[in-house]
């Protein structure tokens, strides 16, 4: 028997109310307790991550006046506007910047007039601010990229821009006149090992001890891509060994313009040493750690599809889930990545959707721009407000309070239809708690008022699972309505 009253209502049964319901990060945070690894330590000598990016606040000082000029509002006059862009045909490869993101003479001298520099000094400062991410281009418009916005209180979007740049050093010293295409391909592709070398050094390292290992480095790739034909002749010539010299100065010398290295002694090859600098000797070290995490992917999903390692990671715990997104991201372009967990997220799979979002955590700073738009859609919008508000620094247990009432409800259905899908039925039945709801029929009322094309199959499993008979009942009614459309 029931302690109920025959006119008491429904809602004032203790059995039909919830118990105070936890946060979404409460719940979060008890299921994910974990132990983490510590992180690995750069190599000893390595500056503070603050003296760091104020070294890279310097190379770039020039880029980053650039940019805020380029991309501040100025009513009919226009900032920097792309000059016409070059035939399909220009290669990247040459280390020419495209024209298409070069400043008209017009603007360059506007900017120069501006910014107390010379026409020269903007275009350098322009190639810098593009290759670095502080400005994006869409069409003739310029604004200002997320780092640009991050700049002066973020060391680490500060320290992601100039790895950006350094990745992209061919682009910003003109390669040598005289040199195809092909070997000056292969010499950027070789260049890491010369860093490598740098680095295992920890001091300056004589020219003809780089040009050496250069030449190696350039055999090794023709041989793995064994580009012999038929009649043993090289399917495309090697440069002449005269040639190489010229290419290591010009690798070095584009190295030492984005602040790597330095570039000292005597001006003949004999003389001449290079030595890696804090900033270089960091990035060096930091992509190091990404190929092992990217080689250690510890469940085997680093070559799968985004929704493909999502469900390779959803019966892991959280730590190694972690360790998977980062092993997977490390393999990948970062844009596209991000682009490849939102288009997961947006499937129907919701278990998916919220995994997605959790790897968008590991992602961070990068991730922002795409997240916030993802506001503007229905089904990703509570996930993304969550991610935003932790990313701007909201402890986890108050970020769900961003969420309005109909937002946070619309999340419960989702969360309950990925543990229906997914889960056991014990979860879904521990689900209830999450409810900002205090009692069930409110809950009920809500959840038929939300929307969410899951509600009918949620309330169904969630009336299966459900010891209380009673609730359960309730629970029936209410799917009943919501598949027919009765109030």
């Amino acid at each position: 028997m029931t302690s109920r009253k025959p006119d008491e209502p429904l809602a004032r049964n203790s059995r039909l109310r919830l118990v105070r319901p936890r946060s979404l990060a409460t719940a979060r945070r008890a299921a994910t307790t974990r132990r983490t690894r510590p992180a690995p330590r750069p190599p000893e000598g390595t500056p503070p991550r603050a003296e760091l990016a104020r070294q890279a606040r310097l190379v770039l000082a020039d880029a980053v006046r650039i940019a805020r000029w380029a991309a501040a509002p100025r009513g009919p006059q226009p900032g920097l506007r792309a000059a016409t862009a070059p035939p399909p045909s220009a290669s990247a490869a040459s280390g020419s910047p495209s024209a298409a993101a070069a400043p008209s003479a017009t603007t360059a001298e506007q900017a120069a007039a501006a910014l107390d520099l010379t026409p020269d000094r903007v275009r350098a400062g322009w190639d810098r601010a593009r290759l670095a991410g502080l400005v994006e281009l869409h069409g003739a418009t310029v604004r200002p990229g997320w780092r640009l916005q991050a700049w002066d209180r973020d060391d680490s979007a500060v320290l992601r821009g100039w790895v950006a740049l350094l990745d992209a050093w061919s682009l910003v010293h003109p390669a040598p006149e005289g040199v195809s295409p092909g070997a000056v391909a292969e010499v950027v592709e070789a260049v890491p090992q010369v860093l490598s070398l740098l680095q295992l050094s920890q001091g300056p390292v004589l020219l003809p001890a780089l040009l050496d290992l250069l030449g190696q480095r350039v055999d090794e790739l023709r041989e793995e891509r064994c580009e012999v034909p038929d009649d043993g002749a090289p399917a495309h010539p090697a440069p002449p060994a005269e040639r190489l010299p010229a290419l290591l100065d010009w690798a070095l010398e584009g190295l030492a313009e984005v602040g790597a290295l330095t570039l000292d002694g005597e001006a003949g090859p004999e003389g001449r040493h290079a030595t890696l600098t804090p900033l270089g000797n960091w990035a060096v070290w930091v992509k190091l750690e990404q190929i092992c995490v990217a080689a250690q992917s510890p469940a085997g999903n680093i070559e799968q599809s985004a929704a493909d390692m999502l469900r390779g990671c959803a019966r892991l715990t959280p730590g190694p889930a972690r360790d998977e997104y980062r092993a997977w991201l490390a393999a990948r372009p970062l844009a596209g990545a991000v682009a490849e967990l939102l288009a997961a997220a947006r499937g129907e799979d919701a278990l998916l959707r919220g995994l997605a979002f959790e790897a968008l955590r590991v992602v961070g700073a990068p991730a922002e721009a795409e997240v916030r738009a993802a506001v503007a859609e229905p089904p990703l919008r509570p996930y993304a407000l969550l991610w935003l508000a932790e990313y701007e620094g909201t402890d986890p247990d108050d970020a769900p309070e961003v969420l309005t009432r109909e937002e946070a409800t619309w999340l419960w259905v989702d969360t309950a239809a990925a543990v229906a899908d997914h889960g056991e039925s014990e979860l879904l039945v521990r689900h209830l708690d999450s409810a900002v709801q205090g009692t069930v029929p409110a809950l009920l009322e809500e959840v038929r008022a939300v929307g969410h094309p899951r509600t009918v199959q949620v309330l169904v499993a969630l009336a299966a699972a459900h010891p209380d008979p009673a609730l359960a009942k309730a629970v029936r009614r209410a799917a009943f309505q919501v598949h027919t459309g009765t109030l």
